[in-house]
């Protein structure tokens, strides 16, 4: 019954991506190129589309999801006014260590645990917390880059695992873009089965420092959600997703760590709500012991 409830779920999702999305050439949308998925995705995806494409996987410590956020300049966007904690945790990712709590809106509960249930677990992809406690203890951050020979770097692989339970949270790439309705965006690509979910985020840096990331567009080639499938050799069908936004407001925090409000909304309504601490690694390490020595023997 609940693989009949799986290829259900699937078969809705790639209707709906037939029934709305256009069928185009892969070479005539660069700024969506980007890995698709096998039924599972899992948390070594990444190494294998860098095997296939000849990448060099590169490791480290002090690896960000955007090498320079001046990459981002551009269309109003000036990344010198970002606050330099901000900006640091963009360009040296790897350095910090992220807790997350969810609230989701009763609302789309329901909808959210179907699918994660459903869809999610069996591909081992987007199992976003169901509970404010569900992340706990914590949750991983690898970041590796995928590199030409060159040197360039052409994604930045970002793995987020629930260090309760184990499961993959998020297994995306990041990179920059230009799509043809803006300046450049934040590019976030998470492969699902037969396609992927592209995520174009248009900058805004605020007065405070604080950094803004919005993907909300009117219409196709805009920044926004794209759901893509394979179409045939050298064919996607991608549909944009115009009632999904996302918006990400990453602002400094007064004890020198950094913060994350996430908001997922459908036509305006709140869908989930995820809040980030992310404090340096050495800094989160040092709190855990304190927290553990002070705590009272029983």
């Amino acid at each position: 019954m609940r693989r009949l409830i799986e290829s259900v779920a699937q078969g809705v999702i790639l209707f709906l991506c037939f029934v709305f999305g256009r069928r185009i050439d892969r070479s005539s949308v660069p700024w969506l190129d980007g890995p698709t998925g096998p039924p599972r995705i899992g948390t070594s995806f990444h190494r294998s589309v860098a095997a296939e494409a000849g990448l060099e996987v590169r490791t480290g410590r002090d690896l960000g999801l955007l090498p320079d956020c001046a990459a981002l300049d551009g269309g109003g966007f000036d990344s010198r006014s970002l606050h330099p904690s901000v900006r640091d945790f963009y360009e040296h990712t790897s350095r910090y260590h992220l807790d997350v709590w969810s609230q989701w809106s009763p609302l789309f509960w329901p909808f959210g645990w179907a699918l994660i249930h459903f869809v999610s677990r069996r591909m081992e992809q987007l199992n976003f917390p169901m509970y404010p406690l569900e992340t706990a203890h914590g949750m991983t951050s690898d970041v590796e880059q995928l590199v030409e020979p060159s040197g360039r770097v052409v994604f930045t692989s970002w793995l987020r695992r629930n260090l309760g339970s184990g499961l993959v949270i998020y297994s995306g790439f990041y990179s920059t873009a230009s799509p043809p309705g803006h300046g450049p965006c934040v590019k976030t690509v998470f492969p699902v089965v037969r396609g992927n979910a592209t995520v174009l985020l248009r900058p805004e840096a605020q007065p405070d420092g604080s950094l803004r990331l919005i993907s909300s567009g009117r219409r196709f080639g805009d920044p926004g959600f794209y759901r893509i499938t394979e179409a045939g050799p050298g064919r996607l069908r991608v549909w944009y997703v115009r009632g999904f936004h996302e918006i990400f407001h990453v602002y400094p925090d007064s004890d020198g760590s950094v913060r994350t409000d996430h908001f997922l909304r459908w036509w305006g309504l709140s869908v989930l709500n995820l809040h980030y601490h992310i404090t340096l690694a050495g800094q989160a390490s040092q709190a855990a012991g304190s927290a553990a020595a002070s705590s009272p023997i029983r």
